[in-house]
């Protein structure tokens, strides 16, 4: 199936890309070559590229009195409704921001999951008759968690921390501080989650187009780490 839009065609209508010429240069020699006098008052200029078996036989430079229709490109109108999905980074349940964590002990991490922190969050845009309908849900969190380590990389939300966990290690989002975070701005490191959101669309209607694209939103946290205090 043939794009709706090219960037270096222009737009499809009936059977051809049209792109319209902006260069004055090219324009006047367009005139000039014009079959009647007065032929090209009023009409826009246009490169017109039709296609044969999906090859393009070469273009021509037309005037046209009207546009050609204009053609809807449906990633564009994905990405409307993208916009109407208010997109956020993800909601930190742990580390609390109040929280108090020991050095070696391990960390559970994980995210409360909502419509437009977590998903699957739907909307649809519609123009030129056309309506896609996109549907984005988050794929990865990517924890930073603020000590010069590499980050942690968590597939899903992340497991809640029950106290019959004991010091067990989260089964997939954990980390582990190997120092504490009393030399760090407020006694605390301070972390960022950044969020991959996989976004998936498609035509409703009788034009089977489908396609997906990503966003990235990022939220910030803290954890206050401390060492344990021994006593004889």
């Amino acid at each position: 199936m043939l794009p709706c839009y090219d960037p270096d065609l222009g737009s499809f209508s009936s059977g051809c890309y049209y792109k319209q010429i902006k260069d004055p240069t090219l324009i006047a020699d367009m005139r000039k070559t014009a079959t009647s006098a007065g032929q090209a008052n009023g009409l826009a200029a246009y490169e017109m590229t039709c296609l044969l078996d999906g090859r393009s036989p070469g273009s021509v430079y037309v005037f046209l009195k009207n546009p050609p229709a204009k053609v809807v490109d449906p990633a564009t109108l994905a990405r409307q409704a993208v916009d109407k999905m208010l997109l956020e980074g993800p909601e930190v349940t742990s580390p609390r921001a109040g929280g108090k964590y020991v050095v070696g002990m391990p960390m559970w991490m994980w995210v409360d999951q909502t419509l437009t922190t977590y998903g699957p969050n739907r909307a649809t845009a519609s123009a030129g008759g056309v309506t896609v309908t996109a549907t984005a849900e988050v794929s990865s969190i990517s924890w930073e968690m603020g000590d010069g380590t590499a980050a942690v990389v968590c597939k899903g939300p992340g497991t809640k921390y029950t106290p019959s966990m004991g010091m067990a290690q989260s089964p997939d989002c954990g980390h582990v501080y190997g120092r504490a975070s009393i030399a760090e701005a407020g006694g605390k490191f301070h972390g960022t989650a950044t969020a991959t959101w996989t976004v998936n669309w498609q035509v409703t209607g009788d034009r089977a187009e489908t396609g997906s694209l990503t966003e990235v939103r990022q939220s910030r946290f803290t954890a206050e780490v401390g060492e344990v205090q021994v006593l004889n």
